[in-house]
């Protein structure tokens, strides 16, 4: 390989690197979403505690006059 082949080379790595650095960090984020809905039945004490949160606002929102359902 001659060294304009290696700078060539060198050249279209470093021009995708940003693009695949980009997809990786997305698919990443997506799996580590996904991983976050799927074991969230998983966590009761989670669940309970945003149940009462939302009966807590809707009590609020009542009190003020706003009709939720």
């Amino acid at each position: 390989m001659t060294r304009a082949q290696q700078t060539i080379s060198l050249a279209l790595l470093a021009s995708s690197f940003p693009f695949w650095a980009i997809v990786s960090f997305g698919a990443y984020l997506l799996g580590k979403l996904g991983w976050g809905v799927l074991v969230f039945n998983n966590v009761p004490d989670a669940y309970d505690e945003l149940m009462g949160e939302i009966a807590m606002a809707k009590k609020d929102l009542k009190g003020k006059g706003i009709s939720i359902d």
